[in-house]
């Protein structure tokens, strides 16, 4: 989504609405942390969200456009080790926009943490930031290390039970993670096909293909580390892009921890045919599940008030037959199992 239409959607918002906001029986604290990867001179802005004894207060009840839980912020952090959950945003969004499966998993007792991916965001949008997924991995595998080292965090997070998921994008990052390796020239062949010319022209940023064969991207491919990251013990991908750039089974040879991927059966954006399931096919172990109906890609991003939908109806208003608070519901639900049966 682009800023100035999220942008222009909140001040409307701020105007004329009340804020709406669901009630939880699970009080959530929250936290902003201001990171920067001096070695990559990035800005990480890392979320952590984690349950928290402290009450609300009238200070903490922040305005937002997205329908969601009542936040403590810098709330009293848990009194014993926790496991924690990574969430990685899809292009365009930001570690904000994915609120209702970060709930659900504190409620259900762990941590998470979101990170903004610098240039593919809402707030800043970059030719580079949107063709270069490789360096949302890396965001990811920063924001972890200093999370760890963090005076409250450090000794609260079960470090031998942590899990990542993702969305579109932020899907490739959950399975780059866990051992998937790209081919650039095969992802870039596609993308010049007659098919894949349409799926690159992405509504958040139209005219990526005119970037695509720039020598400083090819330049970042090749300084990319290996991005596979052995502390996470557990993946869940949800519609996740980039599928046409694994053609191999070589390319998930060090995909060893348990995946799970989960696609929508009308999506658009990122064709399960294409992304999804392609690496479910080559990821021989992986869990596969197609949410049914009309249900396209951006139903995965938060519920959010009207005036939003009004504003930006292709990210926020879906098919009359789907439900989004339902979908959400469902896998959010799928998350919260797969993860307590895989971080034991």
């Amino acid at each position: 989504m682009t800023r100035s239409i999220l942008v222009s959607a909140i001040i409307v918002f701020l105007q004329l609405f009340s804020f709406e906001q669901k009630a939880t029986a699970q009080n959530i604290g929250e936290r902003t942390f201001q990171y920067k990867d001096e070695k990559r001179n990035r800005p990480v802005i890392t979320e952590i969200w984690y349950p928290t004894t402290d009450t609300l207060t009238q200070k903490d009840k922040a305005f937002s456009p997205f329908i969601r839980v009542q936040t403590v912020r810098n709330g009293k952090v848990p009194g014993k080790k926790m496991p924690l959950i990574f969430v990685s945003h899809g292009a365009g969004g930001g570690r904000l926009t994915l609120e209702w499966l970060v709930d659900k998993l504190v409620q259900n007792g762990f941590i998470v943490a979101a990170v903004d991916h610098y240039g593919n965001t809402y707030e800043h949008s970059t030719a580079e930031g949107f063709l270069e997924p490789w360096e949302r991995p890396q965001d990811i595998s920063f924001a972890l290390t200093q999370l760890l080292k963090d005076a409250d965090f450090g000794s609260v997070i079960d470090r031998q039970r942590l899990g990542m998921a993702g969305f579109s994008i932020g899907g490739y990052t959950t399975l780059a993670l866990a051992g998937a390796e790209i081919n650039l020239e095969v992802l870039k062949a596609y993308y010049k096909s007659p098919k894949g010319k349409k799926e690159i022209n992405l509504p958040e940023f139209p005219g990526l293909l005119n970037y695509i064969d720039k020598p400083e991207i090819l330049q970042s491919f090749k300084n990319a580390p290996p991005l596979k990251d052995t502390r996470f013990k557990a993946f869940f991908a949800i519609c996740p892009a980039s599928g046409q750039g694994f053609v191999s089974k070589t390319q998930v040879k060090n995909v060893t921890a348990p995946v799970y991927i989960i696609a929508a059966q009308a999506d658009s954006i990122a064709p399960a045919a294409t992304n999804a399931l392609q690496y479910h096919q080559l990821i021989g172990k992986s869990k596969y599940y197609v949410v049914k109906g009309k249900v396209g890609h951006y139903v995965f991003l938060n519920e959010t008030v009207d005036q939003l939908k009004k504003e930006a109806p292709t990210y926020f208003t879906d098919d009359a037959s789907v439900s989004r608070h339902h979908v959400h519901e469902e896998v959010s639900q799928l998350a919260v199992d797969f993860f307590k049966q895989n971080l034991h």
